[in-house]
């Protein structure tokens, strides 16, 4: 394994929509809300600006739910909404990124430096919505936080990644999911937000035995990127394994204007 792609981003679960995708190609990258208020970051949904128009991410939503697993009961709206801060995870200036999902720690935690992180978000242009390729970064460190890492331990890796959502919401060496193991990954360049064009990576059809449709990893992205593991449904935003080299991802992610991933095969 080289790459792995991950789902982000804010969607319909906690923002009750998902982030646009332009007639021009750009697109806004919205950053889920984050779970508590106690995290030094910055950055708000009143704050976050939009990059294909005018306004903030608050602009985009009427209602969020920080937390639409665990407590359906807060909901926020107006001025709440608008003051409340972002998991901006990943963080595509400082690239950083982490994650407590154990389908993703399993697969994040066997990268190593050089390997590549590649990541997707839903993205609707008015008519319908898909997954898209979004950004990227190459892997510079990896490293994990378990229950049992000793408070020492913990403490020198927060300190490593001080831009990383999960670090600056953790109360002191303690992580807000103290019960779950965390990876957390440093990037370097290549990589960075995409500025236009993200790669559709999804089909959206009835499958075979269903009665609803739902979406699918697109087959020829997935024998381009040399996917090894993951699920086909990709609803829920599963992590993805492909060992096509780190390089020839960046390459095929492209620059902006340049689609190769979502060309024919």
């Amino acid at each position: 394994m080289t790459v792995v792609l991950a789902g982000v981003g804010a969607d319909t679960t906690n923002v009750g929509t998902v982030a646009p995708l332009y007639d021009d190609g750009r697109f806004e990258y919205v950053p889920i809300p984050e779970k508590t208020r106690e995290t030094d970051e910055e950055e708000t949904f009143g704050s976050w600006p939009l990059r294909g128009r005018k306004g903030v991410a608050a602009d985009l939503t009427t209602r969020i739910r920080p937390r639409p697993i665990g407590d359906d009961d807060l909901v926020l709206s107006g001025e709440d909404l608008a003051g409340w801060p972002l998991h901006r995870d990943p963080n595509f200036e400082a690239l950083s990124y982490g994650e407590h999902r154990a389908g993703y720690v399993s697969r994040l935690r066997s990268l190593e430096a050089g390997d590549a992180v590649g990541f997707y978000a839903g993205l609707s242009d008015g008519d319908r919505t898909h997954r898209y390729l979004i950004g990227s970064f190459t892997v510079e460190e990896v490293a994990v936080v378990t229950p049992e890492t000793p408070p020492e331990e913990r403490e020198a890796i927060l300190e490593r990644f001080p831009e990383n959502a999960h670090a600056k919401r953790a109360s002191g060496t303690e992580l807000y999911r103290e019960e779950k193991a965390v990876v957390l990954l440093a990037g370097r360049e290549p990589g960075g937000l995409l500025a236009r064009d993200p790669v559709r990576i999804s089909d959206y059809y009835v499958a075979a035995g269903n009665e609803r449709a739902q979406y699918y990893l697109r087959e020829r992205v997935s024998e381009k990127l040399s996917v090894v593991a993951g699920r086909e449904n990709m609803t829920f935003k599963p992590a993805y394994e492909c060992s096509i080299p780190a390089e020839r991802f960046h390459e095929l992610l492209g620059e902006p204007g340049d689609r190769p991933v979502d060309e024919p095969a």
